[in-house]
């Protein structure tokens, strides 16, 4: 059974720091894509940062948070993380981690972009930015 599990949201005021966790559990074999989303209140949910976890070195940002998230994994402990750093308060928002194990290969549109093709996902956890 596939269990994404995030941890580390909270609240801070601008210009903080946050680091989320996503504990990854059931996903056997193979490589695939592993990142964060996130779903303002009222708005869509949209991709934040995916790795490809062959090797970790092949990532996507959008554009928003380029420069100041950094996605990372560490393999031996099955986890994934997302290190946030100058937050605004627009990046408040429930944050999801998410794994798409069937699509070999995908653009950086289509990692961040294509929502529907990330086929577990954890419950979210909840990121607050004031000003």
């Amino acid at each position: 059974q596939v269990q994404l599990l995030e941890s580390g949201g909270g609240s801070v005021q601008a210009g903080g720091s946050l680091r989320l966790s996503c504990k990854v559990t059931g996903i056997t074999g193979g490589s695939y894509y592993i990142g964060w989303f996130r779903q303002p209140p009222g708005k869509e949910r949209e991709g934040v940062a995916v790795i490809w976890t062959a090797g970790g070195t092949t990532t996507y940002y959008a554009d928003s948070v380029k420069g100041r998230f950094t996605i990372s994994q560490d393999t031996n402990k099955n986890t994934l993380y997302l290190q946030m750093n100058s937050l605004k308060p627009q990046d408040t928002a429930m944050y999801y981690c998410a794994a798409d194990t069937l699509t070999p290969v995908m653009t950086a549109q289509q990692a961040l972009g294509s929502v529907q093709l990330y086929n577990y996902w954890g419950q979210g956890t909840q990121v607050t930015v004031s000003s």
